[in-house]
């Protein structure tokens, strides 16, 4: 059980962690025919985009209320009605969905009281959700971004049953699916084809699997183009359970039960042995349906993974920087494998750092896990961390947001059987890779050996004649004995 501590530096260097606006615009990205809006300056929204763009290699969808000086003292109202008529105008979204910054949540913008007044004063919305969500940059990271949005999406979308409406009829093959930010689109695909082989139809809030999977759209949208579709959101009444995705969704979990009263079960990570076991029989019990058997031959394979790669991580100490549910996802199996979790950077306070098998959890920065990582033998965190672990001569394994200097960060799986399976593999194949191996300097011969062991002086070269060119007179023949020529027999010289 790790004690959470909080660093008491001056100031943040080289910053490990995300903001809220970045981590609530993420999960609107999973909404189908969704505009996310970032309500601040343009730089805040610019440095998002970058950083998604760069992440998935994607065009990603995201608009700004361009607010400046004058405009930030005076009130945000006029730039918010002018972003949503024209985002209505020119690209039509089903959703609009803003989030505010630093900027904005300074000032104090009623921007709740803005949109109120907005679908008063400009009938022309009233086909599009609105969606506002509170998300000052200077607290929170981005798992908190994204955690108060998806909670935000469900008081927003979904109908409340009232004693004075009846609830909605039960379906029942139908779930709620709540993941956390740490899960891929590569991570969705996978829970909803296990989903789908117990016979459950899942709806997925956010669904980034959908919008953000790196496919090639058959026609070019200005709005997100593919995730959780706002019909879909309204039904998630009708399910018999939902299931949550680390401990970043309790929040959402509950704000679903307390609408709805659907009950909800909440899995703190997906990435292991026992906790897949609990996810399949859970899923057993909602569907009526055995364990296919499938995964009982997954399990197994897991489990040949795991012997196979604790030579290779045993007693390896290991230095994560990560957002909270992540660390404690990947940190868990690699201390299930052998490993010691000797420092332990996160971003933001959660329960989950309670079970963290490590003493401390240290909200700092990638300074601190430089310092923590040197006495280390495996460094994890995002792309920013890779110079520090460059100078330290450290084994570096990318995990988190962002990952810019690779490709295929939306495919990669870590929940399952097979993601835990191919996990493993991944970090005991760059622990092989460092292994060192033996040089002809490694064990040192005796000065005695070194002395026989010197190469032989060069040998004297011969005085052989040389050969005349072609065309050019016979050459005569060098009497070694005598040191003198003579003429060869039979031709004269």
């Amino acid at each position: 059980m790790a004690k959470t501590v909080e660093s008491k530096k001056a100031c943040t260097v080289n910053p490990l962690k995300m903001s809220q606006p970045l981590g609530a615009s993420y999960a609107f990205l999973g909404l189908d025919s969704c505009m996310p809006v970032m309500h601040g300056s343009q730089g805040c929204t610019s440095f998002g985009l970058v950083l998604f763009v760069r992440h998935f290699k994607e065009a990603i969808p995201l608009q700004t209320t361009a607010m400046n000086e004058v405009t930030t003292i005076l009130g945000g109202y006029e730039n918010i009605e002018a972003a949503l008529l024209n985002i209505r105008k020119r690209a039509a979204p089903r959703i609009i969905a803003i989030c505010s910054t630093g900027l904005t949540e300074t000032k104090g913008d009623d921007v709740d009281g803005y949109l109120q007044m907005a679908r008063k004063r400009k009938p022309e919305l009233d086909d599009t959700a609105l969606v506002y969500i509170s998300t000052p940059d200077y607290v929170g990271a981005f798992e908190d971004g994204w955690r108060v949005a998806v909670k935000g999406i469900i008081e927003h979308l979904v109908p409340d049953v009232t004693p004075e409406q009846a609830a909605p009829e039960k379906v029942a093959t139908q779930v709620n699916l709540l993941p956390g930010s740490h899960l891929t689109p590569g991570d969705l695909e996978e829970i909803k084809t296990i989903l789908d082989d117990f016979g459950l139809s899942a709806i997925t809030l956010p669904d980034v699997s959908g919008s953000l999977d790196g496919h090639i759209p058959p026609d070019w949208r200005g709005t997100t183009l593919g995730g959780s579709r706002h019909d879909d959101i309204a039904r998630m009444g009708g399910s018999i359970a939902t299931l949550a995705i680390g401990e970043q969704m309790r929040d959402a979990a509950e704000a679903m039960q307390q609408r709805t009263g659907v009950p909800y079960h909440l899995f703190d990570r997906l990435t292991g042995l026992e906790c897949n076991d609990a996810f399949l029989m859970t899923l057993s019990q909602l569907s009526g349906q055995p364990v296919p058997q499938k995964y009982r031959r997954q399990r197994s394979q897991l489990l040949d993974a795991m012997l196979d790669g604790h030579f290779y991580l045993g007693h390896k100490k290991v230095a994560i920087g990560a957002e909270p549910d992540l660390l404690y996802a990947a940190g868990s199996i690699l201390h299930e494998m052998g490993a010691e979790l000797t420092c332990c950077i996160t971003t933001t306070k959660s329960a989950v750092l309670d079970k963290l098998p490590a003493e401390t959890a240290l909200l700092g920065d990638l300074e601190d896990l430089e310092t923590g990582a040197k006495a280390c033998d495996l460094m994890m965190t995002h792309s920013h961390g890779r110079q520090a672990a460059e100078r330290l001569g450290k084994p570096f394994f990318r995990i988190g947001f962002p990952i810019f200097d690779r490709i295929g960060n939306a495919h990669r799986v870590m929940v399952g059987y097979r993601g835990t399976r191919q996990f493993i593999f991944e970090v005991a194949n760059l622990m092989m890779a460092h292994i060192p191996h033996a040089e002809p300097d490694t064990w040192p011969l005796p000065e005695a050996a070194q002395r026989v062991a010197q190469p032989l002086p060069a040998v004297a070269e011969l005085p052989w004649p040389k050969v005349a060119p072609a065309g050019a007179s016979a050459p005569q023949a060098a009497d070694l004995s005598t040191n003198h020529t003579t003429a060869a027999d039979g031709v004269s010289p």
